[in-house]
């Protein structure tokens, strides 16, 4: 007999978004999707559980068939704010590229992940709220790892990888 799921309280909600953050602050993505599952089963549209529920899925990426992708991209489309839904598709596309970068694959083959990444960014920018360069920032980000890759130079893997968008070890 498997247990049964309790529901949290709806006032419970800003709590537990603040708990799946800090989980995926400390390395621990398989909680804060947990978290963020239990929000979504009481709140469905929750729009901050849904983007940390992406981002904790993306987190678990590995480069393997497996990672879940699809399902990611299926969350981040279900965005109602279309500069969010821009800004967070080109996450995953550009995350997908420096995974797959991780695992072993040659710069040539994850180029297409780039631009599409670069391509979401843009369409971002666009629209993005006064201020807010994010979308930039990332484009460049993306840009640096085509211009680094671009000539078949041969590069580490280790040089190409952003720390700063990985999750905190």
């Amino acid at each position: 007999m498997s247990p049964a799921l309790k529901a949290i309280s709806k006032a419970g909600i800003p709590e537990a978004i603040a708990k799946s953050e800090l989980y995926r602050y400390l390395n621990e993505p398989e909680e804060a999707e947990s978290i963020c599952h239990d929000i979504l089963a009481i709140e469905p549209n929750h729009q901050l559980a849904l983007r940390t529920l992406g981002l904790s899925i993306t987190d678990q990426f590995t480069g393997a068939s497996t990672d879940r992708y699809s399902e990611v991209q299926s969350i981040f489309e279900g965005l109602t704010d279309p500069y969010e839904r821009y800004y967070y598709l080109g996450l995953l596309h550009e995350r997908r590229a420096k995974v797959q970068l991780r695992a072993g694959r040659l710069p040539h083959t994850v180029r297409v992940l780039l631009e599409e990444a670069m391509r979401c960014f843009e369409e971002a920018e666009k629209i993005r709220p006064k201020g807010n360069d994010d979308s930039i920032l990332r484009w460049n980000r993306c840009a640096r790892l085509l211009q680094t890759h671009g000539g078949g130079e041969t590069h580490s893997t280790a040089e190409i990888i952003d720390a700063g968008d990985s999750r905190p070890d």
